[in-house]
C-alpha cells in the first residue's frame, strides 16, 4: 500500500511561518504517521482525533493530529483500496488557540457546495 501526502496552499503558508525546529518536528510527525499507516493502520487512527461532520447521509474524514503542545494539523485520510493507496491531505497547521477558526474555514471550504443544506458538526 502506498501512502501519499498532499498539502494545500494554506497548509504550506502555515508551515512557512514556523521556526526551523517546529517545521522539522511537524514534518517528522507527519511522515511518521504515513509510515505507521503502512504497518499499523489501527494505531494511526487511535492517535488521531476524528472531527465528524454529518451532512445528510455523508460523513467526513477530517482529523486532527497533535504535532506538539502548541501545534495541530487538520487533515483528511482517504483510503482507496482499488488503487491500493491512502491519501493524507494536510489542510492547516495551527496553534491550539487558532484551531477553531482554522477548522471552521476548512469545513466551509470543503463543503461550500452544500452550504445551503443543514449541517450538524459533531466533535468526537
Amino acid at each position: 500500500m502506498d501512502v501519499l501526502i498532499e498539502s494545500t496552499k494554506r497548509f504550506e503558508k502555515d508551515i512557512a511561518k514556523l521556526s526551523e525546529r517546529e517545521k522539522e518536528t511537524a514534518i517528522r510527525k507527519i511522515n511518521g504517521c504515513a509510515e505507521l499507516f503502512i504497518i499499523d493502520k489501527p494505531n494511526v487512527y487511535r492517535k488521531l482525533k476524528p472531527l465528524r461532520i454529518h451532512l445528510n447521509s455523508y460523513d467526513s474524514s477530517l482529523y486532527t493530529m497533535k504535532i506538539s503542545l502548541k501545534l495541530i494539523v487538520v487533515l483528511t485520510i482517504d483510503e482507496d483500496p482499488i488503487f491500493g493507496q491512502v491519501i493524507l491531505t494536510l489542510f492547516r497547521l495551527v496553534t491550539h488557540d487558532d484551531f477553531n477558526n482554522a477548522y471552521q474555514g476548512v469545513v466551509e471550504s470543503l463543503y461550500q457546495d452544500m452550504h445551503h443544506q443543514e449541517r450538524e458538526i459533531v466533535l468526537v
